[in-house]
């Protein structure tokens, strides 16, 4: 509950510091300073406040759409049973969920969560999440970099465009030189040039994403791997569907040092920008460089279980500036839920899941590709995303989509102006035949094939 301060409580409060007003306080700039009142709604009582939010709801007609939306946020079905079990009260609280070690429901729930995240990426350690997939990469960043004191990185230019644009936010002051591996025309990274750049010893990590934005499997041959190798480089791999891991060879065992993803997929719902759930795990070699906490399983002096907060290494305690990022308020309930979600599914039951979006996205590439007007922009397997070139804007495509209820997939020329033609399709366990076909045929009515030169 959040009990705001009375006028009684401020004014006390401003005498003690001898302030005259919240104004003289915090001082705020003429020029972002609002000088209009608010348009607030006055008070109301609950009833109506309901009927408003239900007629507010009403106008969001997106939610009776057919939706083919990926790229890094998906659709997947959450059973009911974790609301139920995720909102109980014991769980739901204000700040950090696992202050001392008093609450043992919460670190055994953290446990949990990094130990699903180890078997899931084949990684020794986990740490308790972070805010989301592309935090997690720029963390994992600059992990590498204190590993090997370097100050280059080198990332797949098929890592989601969010994710590169906030490590370029997190290298921004820190004198970390990034540069791109560029795209090649299967989908995958163009690791071409990989081996001759890394062996200069200047990169501090090669960071690739599998499946890749593009949704295709991308992850580095042997020979990039003996060059990474011998070179000392990190390989970062990361993870943007973690309903892939159910299906794929896990990060480890395409040679990552440290893996970074988002967990969104794991019943957490899709919102209006989040809030996401990412994951960093690594190998033990980088046990002390991992950002935010590590819960461990102990037993006390007689004996019985239980979980503890284990090698810290935050600026508040002991390490100070040698300490890692500072992940305080972290997404433990969204961290939670993904937990309850693995639990609930199981090993056989995730892996049944990630072969239903194999089949979907499978069956809806056949209906696509098979449309006068459209191809598959690329040719390596994929997930459960594939890149469809409609020959003309993808944006005007789009809108006609819309037109009949679709919600086609993202305009690639969004971030890649060479795939200004391009939309990035998603289809999930949650994608039916019945949506498939009503695509195929509103593509059909909306795609004409210019001749091309």
């Amino acid at each position: 509950m959040y009990t705001p301060h009375t006028k009684t409580d401020i004014a006390q409060m401003l005498q003690a510091i001898g302030v005259d007003s919240l104004d003289a306080l915090l001082p705020v700039p003429d020029a972002v300073k609002l000088r209009e009142k608010l348009e607030v709604v006055p008070a109301l009582p609950e009833s109506e406040i309901v009927r408003r939010f239900e007629e507010l709801a009403r106008e969001n007609a997106g939610a009776s759409f057919v939706s083919f939306l990926g790229a890094g946020s998906y659709r997947h079905y959450a059973p009911p049973a974790i609301t139920a079990l995720a909102m109980r009260g014991e769980f739901l609280t204000a700040y950090t969920p696992y202050q001392a070690e008093v609450s043992q429901g919460y670190l055994q729930a953290i446990y949990e969560w990094q130990t699903y995240i180890c078997l899931l990426t084949g990684m020794d350690i986990a740490n308790a999440s972070v805010y989301d997939g592309a935090t997690a990469l720029a963390e994992a960043a600059i992990m590498a970099i204190n590993a090997n004191g370097r100050q280059k990185l080198l990332v797949s230019r098929a890592i989601h465009p969010n994710y590169r644009a906030v490590l370029k936010t997190y290298c921004n002051g820190l004198d970390v030189q990034i540069d791109e591996l560029p795209v090649a025309p299967d989908g995958t990274t163009d690791l071409s040039e990989l081996s001759r750049r890394v062996a200069s010893k200047e990169y501090a990590c090669v960071a690739i994403q599998s499946p890749n934005f593009f949704g295709v499997i991308d992850t580095p041959d042997s020979a990039a791997k003996a060059a990474l190798k011998e070179s000392g480089t990190v390989l970062v791999g990361v993870v943007a569907e973690a309903l892939s891991l159910g299906a794929l060879q896990t990060p480890a065992q395409w040679g990552a040092e440290i893996v970074v993803g988002e967990a969104q997929s794991f019943g957490v719902p899709v919102a209006y920008g989040g809030p996401y759930v990412g994951f960093i795990a690594s190998t033990t070699e980088h046990l002390r460089r991992i950002p935010g906490r590590l819960a461990g399983k102990t037993v006390d002096a007689n004996g019985r279980e239980g979980y503890v907060l284990t090698l810290q290494a935050r600026e508040q305690h002991i390490r100070r500036e040698r300490a890692t990022s500072n992940i305080c308020t972290n997404q433990a309930h969204c961290a939670l839920i993904a937990t309850i979600y693995l639990a609930l599914v199981g090993k056989t039951g995730l892996r049944d899941i990630a072969a239903a979006n194999l089949r979907r996205a499978r069956e809806l590439a056949a209906a696509v590709s098979a449309i006068d007007g459209c191809s598959l922009q690329f040719t390596a397997p994929y997930f459960n995303e594939i890149v469809v070139d409609v020959h003309q804007p993808a944006k005007h495509v789009l809108e006609k989509l819309e037109q009949r209820g679709i919600l086609g997939g993202v305009d690639l020329g969004r971030y890649y102006p060479e795939y200004a033609d391009c939309i990035l399709m998603a289809a999930t366990e949650m994608t039916t035949t019945a949506d498939i076909d009503k695509l195929a045929k509103a593509l059909r009515e909306s795609v004409h094939a210019p001749a091309r030169v």
